[in-house]
């Protein structure tokens, strides 16, 4: 594990067990039985409510395949300057993809055949959750083998799975081995950043993005199986991001790259930024000398470790804590750099 500064360099290290970071699950998450849209801020005071008069309409399936759901909606009333899309993924895991405001369909890839999903659609006005309605949707199974030809159609299926196992086994390594290339940013802007991959060997079903948005919460975005970028928005300005993008097969983690970015300079920042370069003398920048010391485990418990450190000379812009989790997945947590402790849960 090490603390990394922007200025210079001082690793420190300390054992300590790390745990995996897990998504929560979706909130208010309602029963199976219930088939109506949903409004749940109809409840709340009017001045939350009719700010706007902004009103999600009915969501409904538009078409089904048995990987994939495509969602229709109106926005009857006012705007929403973005959705998000919740459900849970075949293994129960909690999934959010994040909509463009001006979008009225979108396509959640990478489902299970003859499954029953739950979506919930949110209207968002900045980062307040406005309206909500949702549907059950359930996917088709997976086409039968043709019956026209029954002497032939069946022994072309198997030549497609059973027989190269049979006479070719070294065949089968190349199509288990599904590799991820290496994630690239290719345009950065203050609120979103574009990712790039490549998969130099073998195929995905379906890719998801992990990382925590400005407030820390855990975001995953499901992203179709032959793609090889994504636009991640809603960000903030002038912040770090750590980016994990998964290969899943099968409803299953196969590979995993990570990457860290930050997004580019607000207007205001900017400003700032000039303003702070034209008032302060040379004299006061930083020192070119920057030392970290003393890290040190403060407390601890089942699921987590507080550490702690010094900082007898200079100053530094910020810090990285990195570590590897349970699973021996690399984990960076950006700190700011007035910080002299964190928890790591």
């Amino acid at each position: 594990e090490h603390v990394d500064s922007h200025a210079h360099h001082h690793p420190l290290s300390i054992t300590d067990a790390a745990v995996p970071e897990k998504l929560p699950l979706p909130s208010e998450e309602p029963h199976p039985e219930d088939h109506k849209s949903e409004q749940p801020q109809t409840g709340q005071p009017q001045t939350e409510a009719d700010q706007g008069h902004v009103v999600l309409g009915k969501l409904r399936v538009s078409s089904v395949t048995p990987n994939s759901v495509e969602l229709q909606w109106r926005v009857p009333e006012g705007s929403f300057d973005s959705f998000t899309l919740q459900y849970r993924d075949a293994q129960g895991q909690p999934q959010a993809l994040a909509v463009d405001g001006g979008s009225r369909s979108v396509t959640v890839p990478g489902l299970s055949p003859s499954r029953r999903y739950r979506f919930h659609l949110y209207g968002l006005q900045g980062r307040k959750r406005i309206d909500r309605v949702s549907i059950d949707a359930v996917t088709e199974d997976l086409p039968p083998p043709s019956m026209d030809t029954p002497a032939e159609a069946p022994a072309a299926k198997h030549h497609q799975t059973a027989h190269p196992q049979a006479e070719t086994p070294p065949s089968e390594a190349p199509s288990a081995q599904a590799v991820l290339g290496e994630l690239e940013v290719s345009s950065v802007t203050p609120d979103s950043v574009e990712l790039q991959w490549s998969v130099p060997e073998g195929s995905f079903d379906s890719f998801t993005l992990q990382y925590r948005d400005a407030q820390g919460q855990p975001q995953a975005l499901p992203i179709d199986g032959g793609s090889r970028s994504v636009t991640v928005s809603g960000l903030s300005p002038s912040r770090r991001y750590r980016f994990h993008l998964y290969g899943l097969r099968g409803g299953k983690r196969i590979d995993h790259v990570s990457t860290d970015i930050v997004t580019g300079e607000g207007e205001d920042q900017r400003i700032e930024n000039e303003k702070q370069r034209t008032e302060v003398p040379p004299s006061a920048a930083t020192p070119t000398r920057a030392v970290l010391k003393d890290l040190r485990v403060s407390t601890i418990t089942p699921n987590s470790v507080e550490l702690q450190w010094s900082v007898p000379e200079g100053s530094f812009d910020s810090f990285t804590l990195q570590y590897r989790d349970a699973q021996g997945q690399p984990q960076a947590l950006p700190i700011d750099g007035r910080s002299r402790s964190v928890t790591v849960p």
